[in-house]
């Protein structure tokens, strides 16, 4: 097998080697081989050797070295729905029970999936935020290295601004019009068990208002303006309302009902529901700023 000469196009200038070389390999190689290639002068730009930092520029030409995919295992996961595309950004419906970012232990997540989806791509998007696991719903990604660094500076600088969440509660919700939750929260507990707690810590704010009220249930908008760990379960479980199938912060029947419905960026709006039953229309006017 012959050295591949690629040429970095448009939408790939001004992201890291290492990253370029990562996107164009896929998942066949993983990043320590890659390292290594570079370490030892077999990756080459514009014939010329380079760091893993160095930032690719739009037309240079880059040696990738010789490789054999069969020697990492290759993964073909179940493609996720897309609920926007377009040059620079891709939104895409995560399915509770995946991981956003694979691991030790995790033969699948959203990252792995976008890789599968986008083999053939020259830039290959990546998750630009998280979930939890078991939360589903919208998750943006970068179709550009502009795009992704545009999508990692607006939740730098806004947080979980324009973050829109549907969740299902074990009671009846007391309030009508939408009400303030403000806490402060940090993590208490032995390592591998440790539990987010209210009373001390970091601010914890969202607003909630609610959209369908039964005598033992209830269906929740909840707005994010802070992004802490496990924040909108933590913060309804503490006042008496855990979401429905939380095992961490509730009882444990069936799955968890939180559920990401809309972000809305600079760029696009992106939303997805999720597949529970009994989901009433939601008005365009409740997606409050």
């Amino acid at each position: 097998m012959a050295a591949e000469f690629v040429e970095v196009t448009k939408a790939e200038a001004g992201q890291k080697l290492v990253r370029f070389l990562e996107r164009r390999v896929g998942s066949d190689v993983p990043r320590s081989a890659i390292m290594r290639w570079i370490r030892k002068g077999n990756v080459r730009v514009d014939k010329g050797r380079c760091k893993p930092f160095d930032l690719v520029r739009e037309g240079q030409i880059v040696r990738i070295p010789p490789y054999h995919a069969e020697d990492f295992q290759q993964k073909h996961l179940p493609a996720l729905s897309i609920v926007y595309e377009d040059d620079n950004y891709l939104a895409v419906c995560k399915p509770a029970g995946i991981p956003t970012q694979g691991g030790s232990g995790h033969d699948d997540s959203v990252a792995d999936r976008l890789l599968s989806m986008f083999a053939e791509a020259s830039y290959k998007p990546a998750p630009a935020h998280r979930l939890d696991r078991d939360t589903s719903g919208v998750i943006l990604a970068g179709k550009s290295h502009q795009g992704q660094k545009n999508l990692s500076d607006f939740f730098a600088e806004h947080g979980e601004g324009g973050k829109f969440y549907l969740a299902q509660i074990e009671g009846r919700w007391p309030q009508e019009c939408w009400t303030d939750l403000r806490d402060k929260m940090e993590k208490h507990g032995p390592k591998g068990r440790e539990k987010m707690q209210v009373g001390s810590g970091k601010e914890a704010l969202s607003s909630v208002v609610p959209l369908d009220v039964g005598r033992d249930k209830s269906l929740l908008m909840v707005k994010l303006h802070t992004g802490r760990t496990h924040q909108i379960r933590v913060q309804l479980s503490s006042r008496g309302f855990p979401i429905v199938g939380d095992a961490k912060y509730g009882v444990a029947i069936g799955r968890m009902k939180l559920h990401c419905l809309r972000i809305k960026t600079p760029w696009f709006t992106a939303s997805c529901l999720p597949d529970w039953d009994n989901i009433p229309d939601i008005p365009d006017h409740i997606f409050v700023d």
